[in-house]
């Protein structure tokens, strides 16, 4: 992979990694088009690894709130009468919200990274989840905020946000629209995907480097990776900043309108047999 290919892939993935488009679904339809084969080891490790760049972005913008957040919960482990404190259970809410991906991430691993690993999954996915995403829009009343989160709604949230694990759904559109059925406003519901993408990306990210560091040597190169990766890192910061200011003011109309036509796209060149589907 060149650089000018890697630039590209990176900012794809920084800007898409927390709208409800699907990021994976995104880079994979590019990765294609750029004449990758999808479902080799070293295309599949770079997907997942270039997503820790995003992921480090939202860490330094949310850290104020990370850092009150762990806070309490290191407090509410010595004292407990720190436990009322409601970033005590919106952190522990976190932390078990985000177990479930993680056991089927590495229960179906395997499918994930090959049968998964189609653009009929992708072009599919795109579409029929926009209508879950579009009936999750009409239907919240957002009636609660991040201080009604419960250890149920994150654990609702994070095994929905399983279904991230076929590229084209999308894990924040997965993770908020679970939470906007549970009724918690956009902007909680915004913040609580971001949350729960740090533990399920970066643990990805390690796992993938620690396994697949010879195949992204012999293939796709690491100087490409640590581009990507970088990319991914600065406009993923600049994409964060401006999905919550969007999320407080519109609703999901906009994402699931471009999924559709998206994702029609994508089935249409497939059925057509314009470009393979693997």
């Amino acid at each position: 992979m060149n650089i000018f290919e890697a630039i590209l892939l990176g900012a794809v993935e920084g800007f898409t990694e927390f709208l409800p488009v699907s990021s994976t679904g995104h880079l994979t339809i590019l990765e294609k088009l750029l004449g990758h084969k999808i479902d080799d080891p070293d295309i599949t490790a770079f997907t997942a690894i270039i997503q820790s760049g995003a992921v480090l972005a939202t860490v330094i913008f949310l850290r104020k709130d990370l850092i009150r957040i762990v806070t309490a919960v290191l407090r509410g482990l010595v004292h407990r009468d720190e436990r009322a404190n409601p970033d005590w259970r919106f952190g522990w809410a976190v932390v078990l919200g985000s177990i479930p991906i993680g056991i089927v991430g590495l229960l179906f691993q395997d499918a994930i990274e090959t049968t998964l690993r189609t653009l009929w999954f992708v072009g599919s996915s795109l579409i029929l989840f926009s209508g879950v995403m579009w009936f999750a829009d009409r239907a919240a009343t957002q009636v609660r905020h991040e201080a009604d989160v419960t250890w149920k709604d994150t654990l609702i949230i994070g095994v929905t946000q399983c279904l991230a694990l076929i590229p084209g759904i999308s894990r924040s559109g997965a993770t908020m629209s679970a939470g906007l059925l549970r009724d918690l406003d956009r902007v909680t519901v915004t913040k609580l995907s971001f949350f729960l993408s740090i533990p399920a990306l970066l643990g990805a990210s390690v796992l993938q480097t620690a396994t697949e560091y010879d195949n992204i040597s012999a293939g796709v190169g690491w100087p490409a990776t640590i581009t990507a990766t970088v990319v991914s890192f600065v406009v993923g910061y600049a994409a964060v900043a401006w999905l919550l200011k969007f999320i407080a003011r519109h609703s999901y109309t906009v994402f699931i309108v471009y999924r559709v036509i998206l994702g029609t796209i994508v089935l249409v060149l497939v059925g057509t047999n314009t470009i393979s589907a693997t």
